[in-house]
């Protein structure tokens, strides 16, 4: 399936994202990834007010900035234009425009006079487009040349992406590395290679696992690089707030930094938390102390064991009998022995599913296995008794055999022996 801005390659075979027409490889122009939904497109700007004059332009893997249309050109969604470019010209694709660019740039924090915006010089002609298009062919083959020059020259750190300006005149490799890299002969080696003007931008891990994409572990495709644009701090903290266990191998993601999905809902798991003591809070019983087990959160219950007593035995408790325990505690009594107190949970509906199939089995389209007649098992049965006297009639003409042949060696023995020393005559 191919959208109008993907045509037809250089063979004349059609483009497109291969998504039953959602352009999520970021190669089409409305439907791209990272894609703003402008819910104010309907609503008509007063007579009195001029229509915005900055649109936003994306370019590859979900990059965005934002250009003034000072000419004000007719541009709609999804036109292929021509902008300022940092030498040159660039081309981009048209992604957001109208009122709802005001709402973005406060989000990113970007004044609309400031210098990051850019001008927008006019809507791309075909020769534009053909050379945008072979630009964005070398840019495999570069990436290739450029991880052999980087091998060869020792240098530790990982070229992940490399990105051509609209005009092929400049090009853009983003690489992470763990330590300062020098790479001042590097963009020798690559002015000399590709004979074009080279710029090196650093990534994180996070920002580098966006622009690759991929499959999370939960089967869908990664938040960074569909839907994600700000990338918050996560710790180990919001791991132990779920009370999940701290193994690196589930908690890290592909880009291997804790997974941002561990933000999702630790907001729920802390509002839950509120009703909870803190686990280092003993409680004071009649029969001694008792400290903190486990909890269940959704539940909204804790168990407790006594100091110096069998570990093994928990005792359950709700959320109100631990405030009524710490109340007793906060007055200088203490509460009475755990056993008294008995948790009282809701039983857990079951849930009935209908038979939508009717009185009919499952198994009513499999093929019926044949029954065996006791003729056949008759049979059977007498072949294994015939085969087992016939093992053990064999079994006993050898063990006869045997014996026979002991007994023949024997007398030949004695014969022998017989001969050698004949009796005298007395």
């Amino acid at each position: 399936m191919s959208c109008t801005n993907c045509s037809t390659d250089t063979n004349g075979v059609p483009k497109g994202c291969k998504s039953n027409g959602d352009c999520g490889s970021g190669s089409c122009g409305s439907g791209s990834k990272l894609a703003v939904f402008d819910w104010l497109a309907n609503m008509e700007v007063p007579n009195n007010q001029e229509k915005h004059n900055i649109v936003e332009v994306r370019f590859k893997n979900g990059r965005k900035h934002f250009y003034k249309n000072e000419k004000k050109l007719p541009i709609t969604l999804g036109d292929v234009i021509v902008v300022e470019g940092n030498p040159g010209h660039d081309v981009g694709i048209v992604s957001l425009t109208g009122e709802l660019i005001k709402i973005q740039m406060k989000k990113k924090k970007i004044a609309m006079d400031s210098d990051e915006v850019k001008k927008v010089y006019r809507k791309a002609s075909q020769k534009e487009v053909d050379t945008w298009q072979e630009a964005q062919s070398k840019e495999l083959e570069t990436q290739r040349k450029g991880r052999e020059i980087i091998n060869r020259l020792g240098l530790k750190m990982k070229l992940s992406d490399v990105e051509y300006q609209g005009d092929g005149k400049k090009a853009t490799f983003y690489y992470t590395a763990d330590e300062r890299v020098d790479f001042r002969m590097l963009i020798r080696e690559f002015a000399s290679t590709f004979g074009i003007r080279i710029e090196m931008k650093q990534v994180g891990l996070r920002q580098e696992a966006a622009r690759l994409g991929g499959i999370g572990s939960c089967g869908r495709e990664l938040c960074c690089s569909t839907w994600l644009t700000d990338f918050r701090k996560v710790s180990t903290a919001a791991a132990r707030y779920q009370q999940l266990s701290l193994n690196p191998i589930k908690l890290a993601g592909q880009c291997g930094k804790l997974k941002c999905c561990l933000n999702f809902e630790l907001d729920s798991y802390l509002d839950a938390l509120k009703a909870f003591p803190k686990k280092e809070i003993a409680l004071k019983t009649e029969k001694g102390l008792a400290y903190f087990v486990k909890m269940d959160i959704f539940k909204g219950v804790s168990w407790y064991t006594y100091k110096g007593e069998d570990f093994s035995k928990w005792f359950e408790l709700n959320v109100s009998q631990l405030q009524e325990i710490l109340a007793l505690n906060k007055k200088g009594e203490k509460a009475p022995n755990l056993e008294t107190y008995k948790t009282n949970l809701p039983e857990e509906p079951q849930v009935v599913f209908e038979d939508a199939v009717g009185q009919d089995s499952l198994t009513r389209f499999d093929k019926p296995k044949r029954r065996r007649s006791n003729r056949n098992n008759k049979r059977r049965r007498n072949n294994n008794q015939n085969r087992n006297k016939q093992k053990t009639t064999a079994k006993n003409g050898q063990q006869n055999k045997q014996k026979s042949n002991n007994a023949n060696k024997k007398k030949n023995y004695r014969n022998s022996n017989r001969n050698r020393n004949p009796k005298k005559d007395v």
